[in-house]
């Protein structure tokens, strides 16, 4: 089965503005992870080719880097990406008016990973990257022209994966 994913931003700002939010990626003052509200994107080596780790459960490594411009990342096939063949991108292209922020995934899987990802995977992933591109339009322009908001299904997913994660705190 096949997985593609895409989410594109048009951002009133210079190329170089934006592309250096992609630039902070994983950093300390990162400005295009949403930290705050989901898992932190963290890697065993500062960004750039052969970097190995994720974001919560979800692995990957770096597999190719372009400053300002793109970061690709090959999933390990482990944790959530377990099933998964294939990558995710970040990729900043300039516009004749603005500049354009895109995210994609595009991979293989089985029937059941598919389906894992089309019911939980999938409407945390776009809420996650939708409040990603928040965070770059207010780092390069102060604010955002329209304020991304969670589904009620990605709000009772969120709840119930706290609930897991308490439970399995007081186990231990």
């Amino acid at each position: 089965m096949k997985i593609y994913n895409r989410h594109e931003r048009k951002i009133q700002a210079p190329v170089t503005d934006v592309g250096a939010t992609l630039d902070t990626l994983s950093g300390p003052a990162d400005q295009l992870w949403p930290g705050d509200n989901w898992p932190p994107m963290q890697f065993d080596l500062s960004l750039g080719e052969g970097a190995r780790g994720g974001h919560g459960p979800v692995r990957y490594r770096v597999t190719e880097y372009v400053p300002g411009r793109r970061v690709v990342f090959q999933f390990e096939g482990e944790g959530l990406t377990e099933g998964l063949d294939g990558r995710h991108f970040f990729e900043v292209i300039p516009r004749r008016d603005c500049t354009l922020i895109r995210h994609v995934v595009d991979a293989d899987c089985d029937l059941r990973t598919w389906a894992k990802w089309r019911v939980l995977i999938e409407p945390m992933h776009d809420a996650l990257i939708e409040d990603a591109f928040d965070r770059v339009e207010r780092a390069v322009n102060g604010g955002c022209v329209k304020q991304s908001r969670w589904s009620p299904w990605v709000r009772l997913l969120r709840r119930m994966r706290r609930r897991k994660a308490s439970k399995q705190t007081r186990a231990h």
